[in-house]
């Protein structure tokens, strides 16, 4: 039997804040840049993601920075955590790397970071990852997501070719979160205000008169709300699986080290249930 080849070393990048920009109350820009970034692309996917890194206050890690090597000499309690998020903007010819934040207050780890770093300090971040873009072979487009799916959603809506049909969905807090999108695609914004996350953005996709022909979907955001319009996509209206990107991209009551450490079973409980409601439809 041949051996496995042993698993590739996750190699982490570093670069150096650019600049900063609060675009709305609770969205953050963070632009980073540096050497850094040279031999760095993020060009295929509109849903191109980074892992942040994090290390706890007062470790100082050797370098060259090696993520590996950390995890070997140092207690797991010293090791960098992890912080997704999507590549909201990347600006090859400039080297520019821009991500956005949704920010509450001081809760959370990236959000108050990103309201704090200044031009200069260096982050370190592991990726790009990524898995959907645009199918321009599609008929028609679905997009539907609350903040955390606002930079995929608004990079996808800027992809599509100026004839593509689209329809997109994002719900936020209130009307002063919604955001500028340069593409002439009309994005329906629901404003949340006091209802629970999700709720509005259910009641409009359930709502809204699905076009004929074949549509590619992306749908993500709170896991909750995810798994609902799965159901529907995926069971009610048999839309193959091929044509769904679908996905929690956090989950109510867990930070992102609990939702990461339960997401696969979660997304595999859900997807099996409903697959076989698909097969039973």
């Amino acid at each position: 039997m041949a051996e496995r080849p042993g698993r590739k070393p996750r190699k982490a990048r570093t670069a150096e804040v650019v600049r900063t920009e609060r675009l709305t109350p609770h969205m953050q820009r963070v632009v980073l840049g540096g050497e850094g970034l040279a031999d760095f692309a993020a060009d295929t996917c509109t849903d191109h993601y980074v892992k942040l890194l994090f290390g706890p206050e007062g470790v100082t890690y050797p370098e060259p920075f090696d993520l590996e090597r950390i995890r070997a000499e140092f207690p797991r309690e010293q090791w960098p955590v992890t912080r997704t998020y999507t590549v909201r903007a990347w600006d090859p010819e400039h080297r520019e790397l821009t991500l956005d934040f949704v920010i509450h207050g001081d809760e959370g780890l990236a959000g108050p970071w990103a309201t704090r770093v200044q031009p200069g300090e260096r982050v370190r971040f592991m990726g790009p990852g990524g898995a959907y873009a645009p199918d321009p072979a599609a008929d028609w487009h679905l997009l539907a997501g609350d903040e955390s799916a606002l930079p995929a959603i608004a990079r996808s809506l800027q992809a599509l070719p100026t004839d593509a049909r689209a329809h997109a969905f994002v719900e936020v807090s209130g009307p002063e979160e919604e955001q500028k999108i340069d593409s002439d695609v009309e994005v329906v914004w629901l404003h949340r205000g006091d209802r629970p996350v999700g709720e509005a953005l259910l009641e409009a996709v359930r709502g809204f008169e699905f076009p004929d022909g074949r549509v590619q979907a992306f749908v993500h955001g709170e896991a909750g709300f995810v798994k609902e319009l799965r159901r529907l996509l995926r069971v009610e209206l048999a839309i193959p699986r091929e044509d769904l990107s679908i996905s929690g991209y956090w989950r109510l009551g867990h930070d992102e080290d609990g939702w990461q450490a339960s997401k696969r079973d979660w997304n595999a409980r859900i997807e099996a249930e409903q697959e076989s409601g698909a097969a039973a439809a």
